[in-house]
């Protein structure tokens, strides 16, 4: 009940439309979050659904062992009607293991559409050019990064060192829920400095 009732306060939040997400980089809902989130929890979360993921997708595994860092979003809640929204935190693991760096991801889609849903997603960066691009100032956009591969299980299978050849990999996990279409178009990730 309390993930459904976190997931329509996004919805009703992110309804605001296209403001969400211009103001992502300084805006109130950064800012709010930010101050409610928790560095410990945030890294926790991360560190167990990146084992997970490990776990049970060598190849997700074979992949982190070639990438920079690996950007977690344990547990994003997606959902709406018409208009919706999805939402989350996440930490940077970096190859040592170590997590300096937090940020949030919004996003906001519009079309036929209803239903909840929880999943995560991890963004493996394999260089230096995904990881400035990251922390750009005003929040970096998913979704128009010519460099991005969502690795879903047919690709996953042909993947090898002769065939790495982009900079950033996404690998979704734990889907529960009732909606459709997991993508990362419209979504926009911010680093954030959890207070505490």
């Amino acid at each position: 009940m309390k993930r459904t009732l976190q997931a329509l306060a996004l919805i009703l939040t992110a309804s605001s439309g296209p403001l969400v997400l211009t103001s992502c980089g300084s805006g109130p809902l950064t800012q709010a979050n930010a101050a409610n989130s928790s560095k410990a929890q945030i890294a926790s979360t991360s560190r167990a659904a990146l084992h997970q993921l490990y776990a049970a997708n060598p190849k997700a595994r074979w992949l982190g062992s070639r990438a920079k860092a690996v950007l977690v979003f344990p547990s994003i809640i997606k959902g709406g009607f018409m208009v919706g929204a999805m939402g989350g935190n996440g930490s940077l693991v970096w190859r040592n293991g170590a997590i300096r760096d937090f940020y949030q991801t919004v996003g906001l889609s519009y079309g036929l559409q209803a239903g909840v849903q929880t999943y995560g997603y991890a963004l493996f960066l394999m260089d230096d050019s995904a990881i400035s691009s990251l922390n750009s100032s005003q929040g970096w956009e998913v979704g128009s990064a010519p460099s991005l591969v969502v690795l879903d299980q047919g690709m996953a299978a042909s993947l090898s060192t002769n065939t790495l050849r982009k900079s950033i990999y996404a690998v979704f996990f734990n889907q529960q829920g009732l909606m459709g279409g997991l993508g990362l178009q419209g979504s926009k990730i911010t680093r954030i400095h959890p207070a505490r």
